[in-house]
């Protein structure tokens, strides 16, 4: 895993974790949507709502790629004395108040949703 990847790229491996590949809704639980065209996401069938895979996660509502938040949970997870926020801006070129709420985005992440953390983590380990 590299920042090399594209969004699209981590959109789909981060659909793959979290769905299995049959995309289901976060707000509904229902597995019968329809994909929007040219987009990655999808409307739901059963309650009308339309979602994409970062809905419920510490992706939700950030302008940061999905490549660079890949990054930065290895970084943060992986760092054998840990990062500090300028190490981190630095390594993922982002600014230091970007990088403390990505840092506090994935602490809390690691608390409410682990699977999806750790299941990001074995990629580095490849």
């Amino acid at each position: 895993m590299t920042m090399s990847q594209n969004h699209e790229d981590c959109l789909a491996l981060l659909e793959q974790i979290r769905w299995s590949g049959k995309p289901k809704c976060p707000y509904c639980e229902s597995t019968n949507a329809t994909a929007y065209n040219n987009e990655r996401r999808y409307h739901c069938n059963a309650c009308y709502i339309s979602y994409s895979v970062t809905v419920g996660t510490l992706f939700h509502k950030t302008h940061v790629e999905l490549q660079k938040w890949f990054v930065a949970i290895d970084l943060v997870l992986n760092s054998p004395k840990g990062i500090t926020v300028r190490q981190l801006a630095k390594e993922i070129g982002v600014n230091k108040n970007t990088a403390c709420y990505m840092i506090e985005r994935i602490r809390k992440a690691m608390d409410e949703e682990p699977g999806l953390v750790q299941a990001l983590i074995k990629l580095y380990e490849v």
